[in-house]
């Protein structure tokens, strides 16, 4: 479906409501297509916290600061 950008700032909820079932709208400007809105494709599962338990361990020293020479290379 091919909108011009008043019809789209003045519909967009309705707009919305169809790319939610599937449609893409292009939105035109002066006949030109200038952006289409497009389903966003389904987030894939939320990440599980906790999975690696175990696998590593965070030394006691992790926020200590780091040697000279390290450092230096970090400022220039």
């Amino acid at each position: 479906m091919d909108v011009n950008v008043h019809e789209a700032k003045t519909h967009l909820s309705r707009l919305l409501e169809r790319v939610a079932l599937g449609e893409e709208v292009t939105i035109m400007k002066a006949g030109h297509p200038v952006a289409r809105l497009v389903p966003v494709e389904k987030l894939p599962h939320r990440r599980k916290l906790g999975w690696a338990t175990g696998e590593f361990v965070v030394p006691e020293d992790f926020d200590a600061p780091l040697p000279a020479g390290i450092e230096e290379g970090f400022y220039r």
